[in-house]
């Protein structure tokens, strides 16, 4: 789900109420489903991790460096300097602290990532409430992120979710949602029809120009719709595959 924020707004701003609206949704249909809300430091607001908190969510979310966690964690950090000295080799430590700013309502858990290499110290602070250890959170569930950015960049760049050219916040809002609708039927197709071939994980801009913006003649009648391609259609076969499985699905 997109949704458009002006510029001079939080960037977290409305992120609960989008957040209840789809957890609502999701037990609606799994009522015993878990629910993980994963996303970066901008989405580290201590109401919105309350409201998980009530709601049984979990949730792991990167928090902004500063001074105070820093400084809690100053001994990892510097324990990582040091290995790093011995052996010139790249260092990574996990540990956990409890972490509040002043204007939260509880300190949280938070895992550190003392890293250290030839580029000097590189921390990083991840807040959460899942009970996994600190490397395998950071590893398998927090990094696991990044791939979401390749999601956001096919929308911007295949589906044209970048576009906001109208004065108006509706219509831009709109495009937004229709990006994100095409998305979706986007992925169904790979899911349902194109499990199992060469275009299994192909970007929407490949599958537009592959399976969809192709010549064919297309000729109606009261029974059936049929589509005629050129026989020298390269990519005829995988068609008449995708085809067959959405008419069967």
């Amino acid at each position: 789900m997109s949704y458009l924020r002006r510029s001079n707004s939080d960037p977290a701003r409305h992120t609960w109420a989008i957040l209840s609206l789809l957890v609502k949704a999701l037990r609606r249909h799994w009522p015993k489903v878990e629910i993980v809300f994963r996303g970066d430091s901008g989405f580290c607001r201590w109401k919105i991790l309350r409201w998980c908190e009530r709601h049984d969510v979990r949730y792991i979310v990167g928090l902004a460096k500063n001074a105070r966690v820093k400084a809690q964690a100053a001994q990892w950090i510097d324990l990582a300097e040091s290995l790093y000295e011995l052996t010139g080799k790249k260092q990574r430590l996990f540990t956990s602290i409890r972490y509040g700013a002043l204007s939260w309502d509880k300190p949280r858990r938070v895992i550190v990532k003392a890293e250290h290499s030839r580029l000097s110290a590189n921390p990083r602070f991840v807040l959460t409430n899942l009970p996994q250890t600190d490397q395998y959170l950071y590893n398998k569930l927090y990094c696991a992120r990044g791939d979401m950015e390749n999601r956001i960049k096919d929308q911007q760049l295949d589906l044209f979710a970048g576009r906001t050219s109208s004065h108006r916040w509706w219509p831009n809002q709109f495009r937004q949602l229709l990006s994100g609708l095409a998305y979706t039927l986007f992925e169904g197709l790979r899911r349902r029809a194109l499990l199992n071939t060469r275009l299994a994980t192909a970007s929407p801009n490949t599958l537009r120009l592959t399976l969809l913006r192709i010549g064919a003649v297309v000729v109606r009648n009261t029974r059936r719709i049929r589509i005629l391609l050129s026989s020298a259609c390269p990519h005829q076969d995988l068609f008449r595959i995708v085809a067959q499985r959405l008419n069967t699905t």
